[in-house]
């Protein structure tokens, strides 16, 4: 049986992975206080709320 790749528009996995790769750069180094306020820094920068988090 031979199988055929297909070229995806978008491929989630490769774009998950890309994103995955450039935090864990970006945090590797850090404290566990500089990563709750590097989250919390990208979570304000992108007005983004956590879970259960009210206005």
């Amino acid at each position: 049986m031979e199988t055929t790749k297909k070229e995806k528009p978008f491929d989630a996995v490769k774009i998950m992975r890309e994103i995955r790769d450039k935090i864990s750069s970006e945090t590797q180094n850090m404290t566990f206080d500089q990563l709750k306020a590097y989250i919390k820094q990208k979570l304000e920068d992108n007005k983004t709320k956590l879970v259960g988090q009210q206005e």
